[in-house]
């Protein structure tokens, strides 16, 4: 394992310490209760406490001006941009990732973001549209010329979604640019600590976005850390904890939304927390169709009860 000297990693003048861990925003996933246990976890940068960052995305530059404003207002820390959401929803309509289709209107509206606004701005994208139109060597030069305070990029094309590998290799081009002074965060496919070493060794890059390896294991950011602090791999957690923060991270869900909603939108991270529970069938089953939160808990407790004492990743 290299040993590094440690390099303070700055947005601005926010500090995030010498390898932050970003967490990804996610669609109807990144909500504050899941935010809440992966900042608990150990993410470094998130919509959530502080540093605190607000994402806004469109396809129109005065809607998005309107939306700096506003974002600006409630006083985070910086205000970042998404131009790298794949969905059909948004990037066939010109927004997120669809933006990587009109450099020339993604510089104008950055420059407008940016006008609009005493904090800092930030954006994420992706490598481009397709495989033919790989411009992010472009447009992370341009961008930074006129004041992004640093870029995160996604290694894949809009085209791809999240099929197949994610290619870091631009990334490094771009944080091995002499021009590039900003600091260049990778993100895609990084779900282990060894691959999180891997891209720090090999690409270089001053910090990583995790996205989806974090939905229901928010314990991959203090792994991620402590293997690259000491080079040990951390035990998984145990049956208890799986279970404890699972249960705060229902009653943070039913805070923030009430009880119907909150238990209805929880499901799509049971699976992920329990991943690999052997003979598991029936629990996923109560996990997706309990609708009380009592009930909920007392399914948390069956569990708990049921597989304490280890052997529970005996079967996928």
């Amino acid at each position: 394992m290299k040993n590094y000297t440690a390099k303070l990693v700055k947005i601005s003048d926010i500090e995030l310490g010498d390898f932050p861990l970003l967490l990804a925003p996610m669609e109807d996933v990144s909500d504050p209760p899941f935010r809440a246990v992966c900042k608990a976890a150990g993410a470094d940068m998130m919509e959530y406490e502080r540093p605190i960052g607000i994402q806004i995305f469109g396809s129109e530059i005065e809607s998005m001006k309107e939306a700096t404003v506003i974002a600006t207002a409630v006083n985070p820390d910086l205000i970042d941009i998404n131009y790298g959401c794949p969905v059909k929803a948004v990037a066939c309509k010109g927004a997120g990732a669809g933006i990587l289709k009109d450099i020339p209107k993604m510089v104008a509206m950055t420059q407008a973001i940016i006008d609009s606004t005493h904090l800092p701005v930030t954006v994420k994208t992706r490598l481009g549209w397709d495989d033919s139109t790989k411009n992010i060597e472009e447009v992370a030069e341009r961008l930074q010329d006129i004041g992004i305070a640093a870029l995160t990029i996604h290694g894949r094309t809009r085209v791809q979604m999240y099929k197949g590998s994610a290619d870091w290799r631009l990334i490094a081009a771009i944080k091995n640019n002499p021009r590039i002074h900003i600091p260049i965060f990778g993100n895609g496919d990084v779900d282990t600590p060894e691959k999180a070493l891997l891209m720090k060794e090999t690409f270089g890059v001053d910090g990583i976005m995790i996205g989806r390896a974090s939905i229901g294991y928010p314990w991959i950011f203090r792994e991620v850390k402590h293997y690259l602090n000491t080079g040990e791999l951390l035990a998984p957690p145990t049956v208890e904890e799986r279970v404890s923060v699972c249960r705060q991270h229902l009653s943070e869900s039913m805070k923030w939304k009430g009880e119907k909603l909150g238990l209805l939108e929880m499901r799509r991270h049971y699976h992920s927390y329990f991943k690999g529970f052997a003979n598991f069938k029936s629990f996923r089953e109560k996990l997706v169709s309990v609708e009380h939160y009592e009930e909920m808990l007392g399914v948390l407790q069956e569990i708990e009860n049921c597989y304490e004492g280890g052997g529970v990743l005996a079967a996928a």
